[in-house]
């Protein structure tokens, strides 16, 4: 369940497919019923180039995987001069010495359809406090570092995509975790994007109520859940002791941009809380600030940037202009998002939602389904037909075309110890904050102090994002205020985004420890739709590269 709306909104070896074999395969069958039909429509229309007809079907398929292969993690570390700063080679398995560790051990060649040995990990349920009738139980599932990851380093990552309530388990399965089945995949294969590439990670099921954890939620606000989990952390560490110390970082998506930076603060304000050392925080396509900032007010310039991709008559969009110019959004952007901004951002109406009547999002909504019942909230770009997703969500909807979802399945919990009596689903039903969140956005209370007191912060949005628009989250931080000066004070530069080997895929911009990166053509989960974007941002947040420009 997504924020805000009643929609869903997360060195191995293999001998099996790679990422570009699988990316050809897929190919092969469209250009070939391409180049059947292109001799027919040149007879038609004697416009055909000579030189189209004359590439056969491995000639093309040769042209897509040299393109696919640029955007493997190996050819942007060719083009990338090394640091001294870069992750340490040949790092080995992390041993645990407490005995208790040994019961939550995964055993890396019998994950269930996964036909290569991941390696070791740990998985299972711990309590969120050293209580003796404590029932709240928090389930994680815990990598240490591939060959090229660092041992001092610990990556924390919560809740995928949507929430509050929605699992991390997705993002291990589907973004950034050692082996991937994403959506319209066959099966499992090795992830080359995988986070543990760059040091241990944990993947936590938070707050209770979600996914695995048990017990009954009781949470008020965000503060409440950062005390939670920074316990669940503490007990973690006493079984898994050498992980003590450690530099941490907490990352997340969406709803995490509630979450992560309230856990930070809590964190910062709490020294000696816990036994890690936190760095700083990496959040994508956040919830930062009011629904009607991030979603109502670039709505309609989001319909004009993609006019080809919803294909809405003009007499729809001059209905949606006119909304947007009698409800403040219409120009809004150019007038107060200045660089620097000249003082405190207004609200278009009197609603941090809506005010009746300007509800132009809900508006574009329904007409885009109306012309592509497939349309994806979380990438516009999605049509039918709509590609199977082993954990039944690969769009805006709910889609199980196999049942029962992979980590519902007995011998998938059996492997990663999670209790047989949960019937696990992406997004809980139980309400884990039973009376609502009371906490304000991040933006407004505590993400300045985590910027001031982290090394860095990397806040990340996909440019073809609907849910959450990332001129929504350019408008927040032109009315935030960290480190004595509200907003960015140089406009962000197009193009600035440049990834060695492939070359711009947006924007980055850094300004007194905020860094803020839109990603071109991803979506709202960048580590699916552009992971090796997202992998070179993360690696930029831990000091693994000097600049993302």
């Amino acid at each position: 369940m997504c924020y805000g709306r009643g929609i869903r909104k997360g060195e191995y070896k293999s001998e099996k497919t790679s990422l570009v074999q699988l990316l050809s395969l897929a190919a092969d069958a469209m250009l070939s019923a391409l180049l059947f039909a292109l001799p027919l429509w040149g007879a038609l229309s004697g416009t055909v180039d000579a030189r189209q007809m004359k590439m056969t079907p491995s000639q093309l398929r040769e042209r897509q995987a040299q393109a696919a292969q640029r955007f493997t993690r190996s050819t942007v570390l060719a083009n990338t001069a090394q640091t001294s700063s870069a992750p340490a080679q040949g790092v080995k398995n992390i041993t645990f010495s407490n005995p208790l560790a040994s019961q939550y051990y995964v055993d890396g060649a019998s994950i269930p359809e996964v036909d290569f040995d991941v390696g070791p990990s740990w998985a299972g349920l711990i309590p969120i406090s050293s209580a003796a009738n404590e029932t709240r139980e928090l389930f994680f599932w815990f990598f240490p570092p591939g060959p090229e990851g660092s041992l001092d380093d610990l990556i924390f990552w919560t809740v995928r995509n949507g929430g509050p309530g929605c699992s991390s388990l997705e993002g291990f399965l589907e973004e950034n975790g050692p082996f991937q089945w994403g959506v319209g995949t066959a099966k499992p294969i090795v992830n080359v994007n995988s986070w543990t590439n760059l040091s241990s990670m944990i993947w936590v099921e938070q707050p209770v109520g979600t996914g695995f954890s048990q017990g009954t939620p009781d949470i008020r606000d965000e503060d409440d859940l950062a005390a939670q989990v920074v316990g669940f952390l503490t007990q973690f560490l006493e079984i898994f002791s050498e992980l003590k110390g450690k530099k941490l970082w907490i990352s997340g998506e969406s709803y995490a941009g509630m979450y992560v930076p309230y856990i930070a603060n809590y964190i910062y304000e709490n020294p000696g809380s816990l036994d890690l050392n936190l760095q700083g925080i990496w959040i994508a396509d956040p919830v930062i600030g009011w629904d009607v900032v991030q979603e109502q007010i670039p709505a309609v310039d989001f319909v004009h940037k993609y006019e080809g991709v919803f294909s809405f008559n003009q007499s729809f969009m001059a209905e949606l202009d006119a909304v947007a110019e009698k409800c403040n959004y219409a120009g809004y952007y150019e007038k107060f998002a200045t660089y620097p901004p000249a003082g405190v951002l207004p609200l278009p109406g009197k609603s941090t939602e809506a005010d009746r009547g300007c509800d132009v999002w809900d508006m574009i909504f329904d007409a885009a389904l109306d012309k592509n019942p497939a349309f994806n909230i979380y990438r516009i770009f999605d049509t039918f037909p709509v590609l199977w997703d082993v954990l039944g969500f690969p769009g805006s909807f709910v889609d199980i075309q196999l049942s029962p979802l992979y980590f519902d399945r007995s011998d998938v919990k059996a492997a990663i110890h999670a209790p047989q009596n949960v019937d696990w689903v992406e997004c809980s039903n139980i309400n884990v904050f039973p009376h609502g969140d009371s906490s304000a956005p991040s933006s407004f209370t505590v993400l300045p102090n985590v910027i001031e007191k982290s090394v860095r912060t990397v806040v990340n949005h996909g440019l073809a994002d609907f849910i959450l628009i990332a001129e929504g989250a350019r408008i927040v931080i032109q009315n935030m205020t960290w480190n004595g000066l509200q907003g960015f004070q140089t406009p962000i530069a197009n193009d600035s985004l440049i990834l060695p080997g492939i070359g711009s895929l947006g924007t980055a911009h850094t300004e007194r420890g905020l860094t803020f990166v839109e990603v071109e053509l991803s979506g709202h989960m960048i580590p699916q739709y552009s992971p090796i974007a997202a992998f070179e941002t993360m690696s930029f947040l831990m000091g693994f590269r000097d600049s993302l420009n």
